[in-house]
């Protein structure tokens, strides 16, 4: 800790020219602070014609939407690099390569992906990338299998388990998906004209009791190194090609987790669709988003199914039709996950531009409580959604 300083921008242009493995860095010669999250410090490095060669990344000892009053382990920019590295062993052409990473000073350079554009923000201007969500399924399957006990062997998978714990991290996602949304809390935050639906929330035992099962899940099955937070602002996207970025909530739980908040932010843009583009041009977008959650559960559960077929070490989990019976689980805990992926965004502290940028009042707040009243149903029924066909089916019933 001692070492660590905040950068500057010439801080990071400094650093990027030693660490950027370029062949001639003095071509490096500005920096661009551009990161609007809440926890860290982002910096486009520039050349001399102007074009932005590399990213510098550093954790900030605090969370940055609260200020000093959150303070917040540095250790995580270690466990986001590192996980970003395994992940990339495995999906290469879907993770962001990490160049270097320095865990004193909390910090990173990554490759620049300024050819490309966050997922969430075209899914918002109905703008559709066909190979999306089967690559971000693609991306799931490899990186999930590869750190699950279907491939490690039992002494490297205990080993990662305790090299990527993530306590003050994980204890965050614990509170805002798992607590906030179901008490009253400083950190909530929902426009006071849904207090009434908040309130149910709060009310609701068989949905409360639903909801420590997902988070005891949470606590307890390290089944492989999740992302940890992979929504569709932490995704780019371009023409024949996605990256996963920003995974410092990187840690081993349920793989339904990962899975679940995929889904999760691809019905908040369903849920916010009709507020973005209208009710009318809404509706073949919204036709879209359904195949693609069809698409990314398809191509990762076919995708993990054969890697267990043909990579699993492990005597007993190799037996023929485990892995199915597997991924049903994982199947029952996604949808759980999902649900609460789409309550927290509602109404915890921290929401999604799919449904907060929507410029009527009344169709946000419609909006909204559609992205609730979803939740909370999936969150309850989880177990009786047996198939992805079910799934699309009790969205239409909730639409």
């Amino acid at each position: 800790m001692s070492q660590y300083r905040t950068f500057t921008a010439q801080d990071a242009v400094a650093w990027a020219q030693q660490f950027g493995g370029l062949d001639n860095p003095s071509e490096l010669v500005e920096a661009q602070e551009v990161g609007d999250g809440n926890l860290n410090l982002v910096f486009k490095i520039f050349d001399t014609d102007g074009v932005s060669r590399l990213i510098v990344k550093q954790a900030l000892p605090y969370v940055r939407c609260v200020g000093e009053s959150w303070p917040l382990t540095l250790d995580r920019a270690r466990l986001e690099a590192q996980t970003l590295v395994e992940h990339y062993r495995h999906a290469p052409a879907h993770t962001v390569k990490i160049l270097h990473y320095d865990p004193l000073l909390a910090a990173m350079v990554m490759e620049d992906l300024s050819d490309h554009r966050i997922w969430r923000g075209e899914l918002i201007k109905g703008v559709h990338y066909p190979q999306a969500a089967a690559q971000l399924g693609e991306y799931l399957a490899q990186t999930l299998f590869h750190t699950s006990d279907f491939y490690l062997h039992p002494h490297d998978k205990k080993a990662q388990v305790a090299q990527f714990i993530n306590p003050q991290m994980c204890e965050i996602t614990e509170d805002l998906f798992f607590n906030d949304p179901y008490q009253r809390h400083e950190r909530n935050n929902y426009p006071q004209a849904l207090e009434d639906d908040v309130a149910a929330l709060r009310q609701d035992p068989a949905l409360k009791i639903a909801v420590a099962s997902l988070k005891h899940r949470f606590f307890s099955h390290a089944e492989a190194l999740l992302h940890g937070d992979i929504h569709s602002g932490s995704i780019f996207v371009a023409d024949g090609s996605l990256k996963a970025i920003d995974a410092e909530f990187g840690y081993f739980g349920p793989i339904g987790f990962d899975i679940g908040t995929a889904i999760g932010n691809l019905l908040l843009n369903y849920c916010g669709l009709p507020g973005q583009l209208g009710i009318r041009d809404a509706a073949a977008a919204r036709e879209q988003r359904l195949l693609d959650i069809q698409t990314l559960w398809f191509t990762f559960a076919e995708r993990f199914q054969t890697l267990a077929r043909e990579k699993t070490r492990d005597a007993a989990l190799s037996e023929p039709g485990y892995a199915a019976a597997f991924l049903q689980k994982v199947w029952t805990d996604a949808i759980g996950f999902c649900g609460t992926e789409l309550i927290r965004r509602s109404v915890g502290l921290s929401h999604v531009t799919d449904i907060d940028t929507i410029a009527d009042t009344e169709m946000r707040h419609a909006c909204l409580r559609h992205a609730i009243s979803l939740g909370k149903a999936l969150v309850v029924i989880a177990p009786r959604i047996d198939n992805v066909e079910e799934l699309v089916a009790r969205v239409r019933q909730y639409s």
